[in-house]
């Protein structure tokens, strides 16, 4: 199937390449909508509390996409974009994202949120790029890195703990998740909600399964590195969950679940995503030199910016500082193909 796909690209003009990748994305995003949707009806058939919902299911189905197409890049040999897919998601989500929610509406800042999961999240970054670096020797910047299949275990055991805490802390603070906007189908037969189910989550492996060899056959065009290509338009394409998300509730002032949204998925796309990607393969994830140049950089670059500004703000974070945010993203992106795109 795979040689399939990869022929079919292949003869593929170069605007339908680019359309059909557009289209591809879309139907990975909304179909990342339905599944959250029909997991917490059924999880709510099942007798789950709201506040457990809310910090392990919904967390989880917004960072589906980026999951199933790291995973399958993993194990379809390619890790470089199954690594570049989270890196990206992480500049995505603190830049793009978060920015553009704060130049919607200043967002409320959730103290409580930003001082407890906001470390874990600026930590796992670094913790990241340290079990990607090639401790045994060489230049990363010359040979590049690894990250091994064991240290994707040791992520998701590190998940399984992070989940475990935040329904703790959700508990502890008393709040109730408000999942009414995935509630459409309460009433509907549980055959039903499993059918929809079954059928959202087999729309996002084959949205996955088509756009690993798209983007590949995009990179080669554009002579591009695919881990580049990964780290910026599939992750955005991956991120439009999280980006729905982020903007539907700056709109509706709901400015700490946006940044809560944000937060959790990075921590995610370091923990789920690549821990996934690296534990499916023995050979574990590739970090190309091009990473250790600029996508790394960049990811704690961010994140740096992004506690500052927390620590530097009120109540709130204003529009200025989104602004500062997006333009950091834009320049990331922006040199991410005019430093390592196509070589005379």
């Amino acid at each position: 199937m795979e040689e399939v796909l990869e022929e079919f690209f292949v003869h593929q003009p170069t605007w339908a390449l680019a359309l059909e990748i557009v289209v591809i994305l879309g139907v990975l995003g909304k179909a990342a909508d339905w599944l959250v949707g029909e997991a917490v009806v059924l999880s709510e058939r099942s007798g789950l509390p709201k506040v457990i919902i809310g910090a392990t299911i919904v967390s989880l189905g917004t960072t589906a996409p980026e999951a199933a197409v790291s995973v399958l890049a993993a194990m379809q040999g390619k890790p470089e974009i199954a690594l570049g897919n989270a890196v990206g998601s992480i500049i995505c989500d603190t830049g793009l994202i978060l920015g553009i929610a704060c130049l919607i509406l200043p967002l409320k800042l959730p103290r409580e949120i930003v001082n407890r999961q906001g470390w874990i999240q600026f930590g796992a970054g670094w913790l990241l790029v340290a079990c990607c670096w090639p401790w045994e020797g060489g230049n990363p910047f010359v040979v590049g890195g690894h990250l091994p299949q064991g240290v994707g275990i040791v992520f998701l055991v590190l998940l399984v703990v992070y989940l475990g805490l935040s329904v703790r802390w959700a508990k502890a603070s008393g709040q109730v998740a408000e999942l009414s906007e995935f509630e459409g189908d309460a009433a509907a037969p549980m055959g039903v909600v499993v059918v929809k189910l079954l059928a959202t989550v087999a729309m996002v492996v084959g949205a996955s399964h088509l756009l690993i060899p798209a983007i590949t056959e995009a990179a080669e065009r554009m002579g591009i590195p695919s881990a580049i290509v990964a780290a910026t338009i599939i992750a955005f394409g991956t991120s439009l969950p999280e980006l729905v998300t982020a903007v539907t509730a700056a709109r509706k002032d709901h400015g700490d679940l946006a940044i809560g949204n944000i937060i959790g998925a990075d921590i995610l796309n370091v923990l789920f995503v690549a821990g996934m990607s690296a534990a499916v393969t023995p050979a574990g994830l590739e970090a190309p030199k091009e990473f250790f140049r600029f996508q790394l950089p960049g990811m704690l670059v961010i994140l740096v910016v992004f506690r500052i500004g927390v620590s530097l703000s009120g109540d709130r974070l204003k529009r200025p500082f989104g602004g500062l945010l997006l333009a950091i993203y834009l320049v990331i992106t922006i040199l991410s193909f005019a430093m390592l795109g196509p070589q005379p």
